[in-house]
């Protein structure tokens, strides 16, 4: 049974002055933007990337390899803000994602590009979640909606505008270029993060030893998972030995940590988290959406760009249907969250709107009408901006303050390893579903077209004849749509899951 919230306003945030807030605000944005344009600004540039280094067969891995490190990062910056403070922490991540995007740029095979992908994702897992912690650090719960509703539309923002400049860069100075920016975008982030964060020095209470031990089992659960999940029925067979021992090192992973945390002084991901229901509920709910947002919309600009002939610039920009719409619902949610109290309804409603969006998707062609796709594409982002944010503050909400870092990141972990997983399992199927459907359909002669390997680009598939063009595009279409409807039936998860979250009421002040 839901406990019903205060309908009264909320107070401000806990006697925090506007201006510092703002300023704190600020620099998080700032912060958040650059992690989450990071996320989709390779989006348009990845056939152009592949195609010129010749790893088409690792395309899934450079978007793989950026969601893993940040995924196995998270916990550790959350737990380390707890006990530390998360001000240098961010500095510090900052500096990182810096470093992995000058490494990126200078990168001259696919290896060095994955690795510089990795060294991205080891800094960029701590600019949401350190930005979303030190928000709860200084702002009551029930106040927090709209501020988390912003947050949002930063995600909503970045998932547009990082296509549409990724698609600029690589038509115009190159797609190195999207490393390249980078650099003095985070030069700006540091700044920001260093003159303008005060923040609340964190309890001495919760500092002990760090749980070394947890984070290493940590790590090498998540790489296995991950790379069951990358390598099965694609690289090697489901039954191969190396996937049965990834799948066999991942439970016992798993056993492992758990018996490691039930006996840390200060463990990474406590225990107790998952004695509360709504966290549980919450994050696995989470994970399910991680799929299918990741899953549907890591390969999409790609798909517009083979498929309709349209340029990098132009697939970006058919992808601000759901940035608008996933904006406008997460700020207007989050403000009506702040006013009412109420979260539980909207989550819900969301979740169905997700998996309308993702049955219209599996239903389009190559000569499916562009607005059509547009409005599916619409219809997700109004899913999304009403579920994703509320996700973490129902999280947050569970916890007192000296947790809060831990529970965010605990959250978001489960909901990267779902990403990871979406986007992992679904560039697997796509990549060996398309080897085959091309295999099948091309002619023997395809190859002294350029037709075939690694090195299929945008433009060079618009250049091809007629006949050849065509079984293409048909190849792309049969190899990635079908698998929209595939993950559709998790939004009926997260919404049974959701169903039996306790509505409790928001904190209206901060317990330090």
């Amino acid at each position: 049974m839901s406990t019903p919230p205060d309908s009264k306003t909320a107070p401000t945030a806990a006697g925090e002055p506007k201006q510092h807030l703002g300023m704190i605000f600020g620099a998080l944005i700032m912060a958040m933007l650059l992690a989450s344009l990071n996320q989709t600004v390779l989006a348009t540039a990845l056939p152009t990337m592949v195609g010129e280094l010749n790893g088409v067969e690792h395309m899934a891995w450079v978007i793989t390899a950026y969601i893993l490190a940040s995924t196995v990062m998270m916990p550790v910056y959350g737990k380390l803000g707890d006990m530390f403070g998360r001000k240098v922490l961010l500095v510090g991540a900052i500096a990182v994602f810096v470093a992995g995007s000058v490494l990126g740029a200078l990168a001259q095979d696919m290896n060095l590009l994955i690795a510089a992908r990795a060294v991205q994702g080891l800094g960029g897992g701590g600019l949401i979640i350190l930005s979303q912690a030190i928000i709860a650090d200084v702002v009551p719960a029930r106040e927090r909606g709209k501020y988390m509703g912003v947050m949002g539309g930063v995600f909503a923002v970045s998932s547009v505008a990082g296509p549409l400049l990724g698609g600029w860069l690589t038509e115009g100075p190159g797609w190195r270029w999207a490393f390249w920016m980078n650099v003095p975008l985070g030069l700006l982030a540091i700044a920001a993060a260093a003159f303008l964060i005060r923040l609340p020095k964190p309890s001495a209470e919760g500092r002990g030893r760090i749980d070394y031990l947890g984070m290493a089992l940590l790590a090498a659960t998540t790489a296995a998972i991950v790379l069951f999940a990358t390598w099965g029925g694609n690289t090697y067979a489901w039954t191969d030995p190396v996937i049965l021992s990834l799948m066999a090192g991942a439970v016992i992973g798993a056993a492992l940590f758990v018996w490691v945390e039930s006996r840390a002084a200060e463990p990474v991901m406590p225990l107790l988290l998952f004695k509360n229901r709504n966290f549980n509920l919450t994050t696995v709910a989470g994970l399910a959406v991680g799929v299918m947002m990741f899953g549907a919309l890591a390969y999409m600009p790609t798909y517009l760009q083979m498929v309709t002939g349209f340029g990098p610039t132009e697939a970006g920009l058919l992808m601000i249907p759901m940035m608008g719409c996933m904006l406008a619902t997460s700020v207007l949610m989050g403000r009506r969250i702040s006013a009412t109290g109420r979260y539980k309804q909207i989550m819900l409603v969301g979740t169905l709107i997700i998996g309308l969006g993702l049955g219209g998707l599996s239903t389009i062609h190559a000569d499916t009408p562009v607005v059509l796709v547009c409005i599916y594409l619409g219809v997700m982002g109004i899913g999304l901006g009403a579920t994703m944010q509320n996700l973490t503050l129902v999280a947050q909400n569970s916890f007192p303050l000296r947790f809060v870092g831990t529970a965010t990141a605990s959250s978001n972990y489960f909901r990267q390893v779902g990403a990871t997983l979406g986007s992992a399992v679904v560039g697997s199927l796509f990549a060996s579903r398309l080897t085959s459907e091309l295999a099948s359909t091309l002619p023997a002669d395809a190859a002294s077209s350029g037709a075939s390997g690694g090195s299929l680009t945008p433009a060079l598939v618009t250049s091809l004849p007629e006949p050849l063009h065509t079984l293409i595009i048909e190849a792309y279409n049969h190899a990635l749509i079908p698998l929209y409807l595939w993950i559709a039936p998790l939004a009926i998860v997260a919404f049974v899951l959701l169903c039996f979250v306790e509505e409790k009421e928001l904190a209206t002040k901060l317990e330090r």
